[in-house]
């Protein structure tokens, strides 16, 4: 059974908002690697839409390694997006969810293969109350934002959750890997 990775960046108080935080090299290089070992990553209209910045550095590369790394990575990955608001994807390997979130992943979790990602956090959030996230990895930035969505909010019941590793970055930033213990 494959495994559901919840996978976000954050400030440190809490917020996710990807124009608060500075991802360096080795962040990039970071996420490009778990884009590389998952299958597929599950994104909300929103952040879809914020990860469409890296189609075009395909074919139009920046000459910065980990960005370029990073843009080919999400571009081979396979996306599957939810939406009501947005009828069809221009990206190739982006599709949209043909059934409810909570159908989709217990149908991706029963097949071979390897991991599935979560990054965005309306999903989260959704699939948290569900008790259907494996594991959470939480990149917390050294920013303090002062405002924006919280990643955690309107949780309908308590998470218990286990720290299984740590990854800190030279930039600041630390990786939590947290396994939830709700299953």
């Amino acid at each position: 059974m494959r495994k559901l990775i919840a996978g976000i960046n954050m400030t440190i108080d809490g917020f996710c908002d990807h124009t608060g935080i500075i991802p360096d090299e080795e962040i990039h290089h970071h996420y490009a690697d778990l884009l590389n070992e998952s299958d597929v990553i599950l994104y909300g209209r929103i952040t879809y839409q914020l990860m469409q910045f890296w189609q075009p550095l395909v074919k139009n590369p920046t000459g910065e390694k980990s960005m370029d790394d990073f843009a080919i990575a999400m571009d081979k990955i396979q996306k599957i997006v939810f939406s009501h608001t947005i009828y069809n994807t221009d990206w190739d390997s982006a599709k949209l969810a043909n059934q409810p979130i909570e159908d989709m992943v217990q149908e991706l979790k029963q097949q071979s293969g390897k991991d599935i990602l979560v990054g965005s956090r309306s999903l989260i959030l959704q699939l948290l109350n569900r008790n259907l996230i494996d594991e959470f990895q939480l990149c917390i930035h050294p920013v303090i934002a002062g405002s924006g969505l919280p990643l955690f909010e309107n949780i309908d019941h308590r998470n218990i959750l286990k720290l299984i590793k740590t990854k800190i970055f030279s930039g600041g930033a630390v990786i939590l890997y947290y396994e939830s213990t709700n299953k």
